[in-house]
């Protein structure tokens, strides 16, 4: 698992894990599952959709590198600037309020 907190932010605070664009995405590929350290895919068995995305929290927040694994261009991520302004909104509003 990855931190329990990014840049003093609780990390079930901050959106950032990858989205399967199932369109693109190949169930019998696995690159994200066999490059992924920190456990944030799993494969279920017999079902539909195979690939999901079981450990959202495990994800480093500003890490892309499963996306660049795949080469169908099946994993979207959200907009770092979009991330990193709700971030510091956070953080902003921890330091007015604590």
């Amino acid at each position: 698992m990855s931190e329990a907190t990014f840049m003093g932010i609780p990390r079930s605070k901050i959106d950032w894990s990858p989205r399967i664009d199932y369109d693109k995405c190949d169930d019998e590929c696995m690159e994200c599952v066999n490059f992924c350290p920190h456990d944030v895919f799993a494969v279920r068995e017999n079902e539909k959709p195979k690939l999901i995305v079981k450990n959202l929290e495990n994800c480093v927040v500003f890490c892309r590198a499963c996306a660049n694994t795949c080469g169908l261009d099946a994993l979207v991520f959200p907009e770092k600037t979009a991330t990193t302004a709700h971030i510091k909104q956070i953080r902003k509003a921890g330091v007015s309020n604590g």
